[in-house]
């Protein structure tokens, strides 16, 4: 990280150094119940001022079903130019078990992720990997699977993660996400595999999109990440080579004290184990 970066007090006072922004979405967009209209209005106005706007989400859904729920929040559509999601990328690592059976953790709402793909969703003892969306409630927590994870141990099943998110907030309540699951998993010694941020498969994905919105390739010097998150969203915009805006007011508020004018130097060491380049930080995103 390059020096000690400021609270800033809204997008524009950066605006004018990228042609590019890759913004997180649960956490920055919305919180899973209601949008942030003022981070809505903020990337419709980079995009206004010439600026490309690529969603980067960790949600285990493809992308078209994204924009789906984006439109059910009243997010417009001139707010960003394309979206690629954990779901999108997570389809690649699941190729690779066409025609065999692999055992689902998650809620029927991502079901849409395994839709068109030549495998079968079936029990642990037929399956040749777990595939985890999300936990299969809203009120679980990684602990609860000890049980089923020793199984899976013992047959010495992959794990494949499409949500790297440990955690979110859901209109205030902070809930466990698949990557916590996964990440209980890796610790007791079994193999997990994901694609979504901070890994680069969904930067290159959302890269691509952003040229092709943009009608050229935008130099990575030039591109933004945004979001809220350092272990994936800061920890992902470091090893991909972009810059880092810092949304402090989601998932971390209490331990920054968001809202209460934050010291820059607390902040800056809170997100100094990514390494990223940092270009400021604000509790919610706005112009």
């Amino acid at each position: 990280m390059t020096g000690l970066k400021r609270a800033l007090c809204g997008l524009s006072d950066i605006a004018a150094g990228y042609d590019g922004i890759f913004c997180d979405v649960w956490g920055v967009v919305h919180d899973g119940v209601t949008a942030h209209q003022p981070a809505v209005e903020a990337l419709a106005a980079f995009r206004a001022g010439g600026g490309r706007v690529v969603l980067v989400t960790n949600a285990p859904r493809p992308g078209h079903s994204i924009v789906e729920g984006l439109e059910a929040l009243n997010v417009r559509p001139d707010a960003y130019d394309d979206v690629v999601s954990s779901g999108d990328v997570t389809r690649a690592l699941l190729e690779q078990y066409r025609g065999r059976t692999v055992h689902r953790i998650g809620q029927p709402s991502d079901d849409v992720l395994f839709e068109g793909l030549d495998l079968t969703l079936g029990s642990v003892e037929d399956a040749a990997a777990i595939a985890v969306t999300d936990l299969d409630s809203d009120d679980d927590t990684p602990a609860d699977y000890a049980d089923r994870m020793t199984h899976w141990l013992e047959r010495g099943l992959p794990l494949i993660a499409s949500n790297p998110d440990k955690v979110v907030e859901e209109g205030g309540r902070i809930i466990y996400c698949g990557g916590a699951l996964a990440d209980a998993y890796e610790d007791r010694g079994g193999r997990v595999m994901m694609a979504g941020k901070p890994f680069n498969p969904i930067y290159a994905h959302a890269e691509n999109l952003l040229a092709a919105a943009a009608g050229r390739r935008i130099r990575r010097e030039k591109i933004l990440a945004i979001g809220d998150s350092v272990r994936t969203d800061a920890m992902g915009a470091a090893q991909y080579g972009v810059d880092f805006l810092f949304i402090t007011g989601s998932i971390h508020a209490e331990e920054l004290d968001a809202f209460n004018d934050p010291d820059p130097k607390r902040v800056a060491d809170f997100v100094s184990v990514s390494r990223v380049r940092m270009a400021g930080f604000m509790p919610r995103l706005a112009w």
